[in-house]
Parts: structure tokens; sequence; C-alpha cells
């Protein structure tokens, strides 16, 4: 089982999202019901991340942490201090998680605006869903949210989104 791969539910997708720009490996099981959360935690060797201090019985075992509610930069920082990340920051797609890959600006043309097609330094791409990433005013904004949450400058490496 591995610490640092969770899995949560729709009542966490922002924590979700900004933990995978961290570098966090999140899954979210759209319209899941707690039962079902536990039991695909169960089945894939994921720790539970949630706001319901509820257990399903039969599920005991499966590693949970609970969340605050309305507190999503607590949650981040609480979970960024206590596990390691499992790659760079800007490092996975912040829609399906899976790890993104670094491509030629020329391959984005048609799928990204000109401008970025033209000017980006570098682009990054999910294999999974299609979705285009690259360093862009949202970047500096997502940066200053998790910089907030986490009291601490972000590292460099891996910039993209």
């Amino acid at each position: 089982m591995s610490a640092n791969a969770f899995l949560t539910d729709d009542s966490l997708a922002l924590v979700a999202r900004r933990l995978r720009a961290l570098g966090y490996d999140v899954q979210l099981a759209r319209g899941a019901r707690l039962e079902e959360l536990f039991e695909a935690a169960r089945s894939s060797g994921r720790t539970v991340l949630t706001l319901s201090t509820r257990r399903p019985g039969r599920k005991a075992s499966v590693p949970v942490i609970t969340l605050p509610r309305g507190d999503a930069r607590g949650a981040v920082r609480e979970l960024a201090a206590r596990f390691e990340p499992a790659g760079p920051p800007f490092g996975r797609c912040l829609e399906c998680n899976q790890p993104l890959q670094s491509r030629f600006a020329a391959e984005a043309i048609g799928e990204v605006p000109a401008a970025v097609a033209r000017s980006a330094a570098s682009l990054h791409h999910c294999p999974e869903c299609g979705r285009w990433y690259w360093e862009g005013s949202h970047t500096a904004r997502l940066r200053e949210w998790l910089e907030a949450a986490l009291g601490r400058p972000l590292a460099e490496r891996g910039k993209s989104g």
C-alpha cells in the first residue's frame, strides 16, 4: 500500500486538484457513496481522504484521513506536512491525475492558443485525457494559492500548469 496514493470523492474535489498540482497521486471517485469509496480504496491500495467521520464496518482496515470541513488550505497543508508527493509540482494532470509528459510546442498546434504554441518554453500533455498545460497567469495564481497554503515557496522543478 502506498502511503502517498489517495482516493477521495466529490466533497474534496478542490483539495484533490490542489494536491495533484503539488505532485500527489489523488484519484477522485465522482459520485461514489462512502461504502463505494472505501471499497475502491481497499482494492487499489489507496488511503481514503474524507470529510466524513462515519466508517463502513467491514472496511475498517482501509487507511483513512478525515480532513477539516471548509478548510481546503488547511487540508493541503496537513497532508503536505505528513506525506511526500509522488512527483514534482505541476507534474500531474489536474483533471485525471495522470503524470504529464513534456512535449514540443509544435505538437500542440491547433490544440492550444496560437500565441502559446509560438511562445511557450515548454508544454506538458496528459496522455490520458489529452489536456495541455503551460506556464501562464493561471499557473501563477495556483502557485500563489499553494504557497499560501503551505507557508513556503514551491520548488521550480516541473513547472507547467
